[in-house]
């Protein structure tokens, strides 16, 4: 399949319209989701629509109480499962007795290496056996992801990636939640654009780009290792 081709044709169809096409078109498609904004409406179309595509989440169990709670609402408003993927402890377990339990604030190093084990290794073990990995990812979110397409192919994973939403603005994305009443986690209100783990997140203020809030010690690219 050209991934390039057919991600030209979605350039010209909405979201719903592209999530229903993609469902058809492969096999063993999984969704990963963090619970953000983004990937509850997705949750909600999949849902709603009763859509072949398995949900996944990652906790890497230093997420906030507020993401708990929007996971669990989801599950009770929708009835969908949800796979839970986690870090291996014994790895967590040397890293923080080598490291100490915050040590991704000293150097980008351990910070990439604690994410690795946290949240790419579990990706990793999500994603075996499927052809197709959909994504929340858009564009406004960081310069880095404004020169992607709807399809591409992730050469480290060795698999297909969908971003659907990939050029709804902020606004869009707030009319559909709004308009549809899906369940949201209650720290974008408090000033957070994207939210990770608790002690890598922080609110942004005015002015800054919705990835200004994560890792904001560190002022290279700011990502995790999930969408290279």
């Amino acid at each position: 399949m050209n991934l390039e081709k057919l991600s030209q044709t979605f350039k010209n169809q909405s979201w719903q319209e592209n999530l229903l096409a993609i469902s058809g078109l492969f096999s063993d498609v999984v969704f990963s989701s963090s619970f953000s904004l983004e990937d509850q409406i997705i949750t909600d179309f999949i849902a709603k629509n009763k859509l072949p595509i398995a949900i996944f989440t990652i906790d890497t169990g230093r997420l906030f109480q507020e993401t708990y709670q929007v996971w669990q609402k989801t599950l009770d408003i929708y009835g969908v499962k949800i796979a839970a993927f986690y870090p291996d402890a014994k790895k967590i377990g040397e890293f923080v007795s080598q490291n100490g339990i915050d040590a991704f604030y000293d150097v980008k190093e351990l910070r990439l290496a604690c994410c690795e084990i946290r949240k790419v290794e579990p990706l990793k073990l999500a994603l075996q056996g499927k052809k197709l990995w959909i994504s929340g990812v858009r564009k406004e979110h960081s310069a880095f992801r404004n020169d992607k397409e709807f399809l591409e192919f992730d050469a480290a994973l060795q698999i297909a990636k969908f971003y659907p939403l990939l050029n709804l603005s902020e606004a869009e994305v707030w009319e559909y939640l709004k308009a549809n009443n899906v369940p949201y986690n209650v720290l974008y209100k408090k000033g957070f654009k994207s939210i990770g783990c608790a002690p890598c997140t922080r609110a942004v203020v005015d002015g800054e780009d919705a990835r200004a809030g994560r890792w904001w010690w560190e002022d290279s690219k700011k990502e995790c290792g999930l969408h290279k």
